[in-house]
């Protein structure tokens, strides 16, 4: 059964028949509209908990789906799945591929810069300074990058660059 159909309160209801709506009027092949389609159906079981129908989902809408900028979306929310299961570096691969189509998607640069935070914290733990610096700058880079996109955005991550002295500029906005 489509997720459309297992849907049962009213505002999930709404929101499938406002997008089945748009969907039929889009002015586009028929291939985009599928796409699309499972996209909607992978992001409404991920908000569900349903991470493995979403990841069904979203693969294949990854298959149907031409434009680079709605791949990147795709890529995005695997990587959040991935994330939430531990699976890091499988997260960083589809977070970095999302960024290679869409370089202006701050949240996937921010998720990466949160995991090299989180791998640099652990690698502190253990007493590995070097590897633990390294990884702090990587993050740091790309809270940098985030935030030149999204200066109002990460005021933690700013306050964090401040603070440990990576931040070139005082004001990023």
């Amino acid at each position: 059964m489509p997720r459309t159909q297992k849907n049962d309160n009213f505002i999930d209801k709404s929101f499938t028949v406002m997008a089945d709506l748009i969907l039929k009027m889009l002015p586009t092949n028929q291939k985009a509209k599928e796409a699309f389609a499972y996209y909607r159906d992978g992001m409404s079981a991920q908000g569900d908990g349903e991470y493995a129908e979403a990841m069904e989902n979203y693969e294949e809408a990854l298959k149907l789906e031409e434009d680079p900028y709605d791949k990147s979306y795709i890529l995005y929310n695997m990587g959040l799945i991935n994330a939430s299961n531990g699976e890091l570096e499988k997260a960083l691969e589809l977070y970095h591929q999302a960024i290679e189509l869409n370089p202006q998607l701050p949240q996937a640069l921010n998720n990466i810069a949160v995991i090299y935070h989180h791998q640099g914290e652990k690698a502190k733990e253990k007493g590995e300074e070097e590897e633990s610096e390294a990884l702090f700058d990587r993050a740091a880079e790309y809270w940098k990058q985030a935030i030149r996109i999204a200066p109002n955005n990460y005021i933690e991550a700013q306050n964090w660059l401040k603070i440990t002295g990576r931040s070139e500029m005082d004001v990023f906005f």
